[in-house]
């Protein structure tokens, strides 16, 4: 009886992907098909089913996106406003991803009309999905620094000056050099290897990479 005497809303999750598409930052948007907000872009979404958790129901709308199962993903906050959805009262759950370097299928984001936007250019969207964006890098900053959550977006092996471009872009500032590496060296789980990149320069740069097995809640990460 207590159930039914309150109204019932719909509830849906937002997927707010990031990925480094030619070495910039992007967000993966679409131009939305339907009503309402029709011709508009925005991030991609569904409904949470019947028989499903918010979390699942996020992971089904990335693996539908991308064809990927295990990616690194994480609960920004609920957007619950009156009026956020001119369709009916939507609740959302809004979630962010990271996807590596080429992990995704492109025939997949085709077929959903989705495509990589630089972050600094990314064109009006509809709903409250800018403000979503907004509250998701807001996130990201604050964790970049004490978790390695970056290397996501990274291949296996990289170099220095991609590591600090990243931050750099995320951050939106930029980072001093010597005292960036300088803050990388006492990072354990950040190793490097024998190999050397010279796509660059004919000297090349030396090639790091994430050690997950070094990595613990206990681990000192501080960039």
């Amino acid at each position: 009886m207590y159930y039914s005497e309150n109204p019932r809303f719909f509830v849906a999750v937002d997927c707010i992907i990031f990925g480094l598409v030619e070495g910039k930052l992007c967000l993966l948007l679409t131009k939305r098909k339907f009503e309402p907000e029709k011709g508009k872009w925005s991030v991609m979404g569904g409904f949470v089913q019947e028989m499903e958790s918010a979390d699942d129901a996020a992971r089904r709308v990335l693996n539908q996106l991308t064809g990927l199962q295990d990616v690194y993903m994480e609960q920004v906050r609920a957007f619950g406003d009156v009026d956020r959805d001119p369709g009916e009262r939507v609740i959302s759950l809004a979630y962010f991803a990271m996807l590596g370097p080429e992990e995704f299928d492109v025939d997949l984001l085709a077929e959903h009309n989705a495509v990589w936007v630089p972050i600094d250019e990314i064109p009006p969207l509809g709903f409250d999905h800018p403000q979503m964006v907004q509250c998701t890098l807001q996130l990201l900053r604050r964790k970049f620094s004490t978790e390695p959550i970056g290397f996501n977006l990274l291949p296996e092996y990289f170099t220095l000056s991609q590591l600090q471009t990243l931050y750099e872009t995320i951050l939106g500032s930029p980072i001093d050099k010597r005292n960036f590496r300088k803050k990388v060296a006492e990072i354990d789980c950040i190793t490097k290897t024998d190999m050397i990149d010279k796509t660059g320069s004919r000297r090349g740069a030396s090639l790091y990479r994430f050690d997950l097995a070094k990595f613990s809640s206990e681990s000192k990460f501080k960039i």
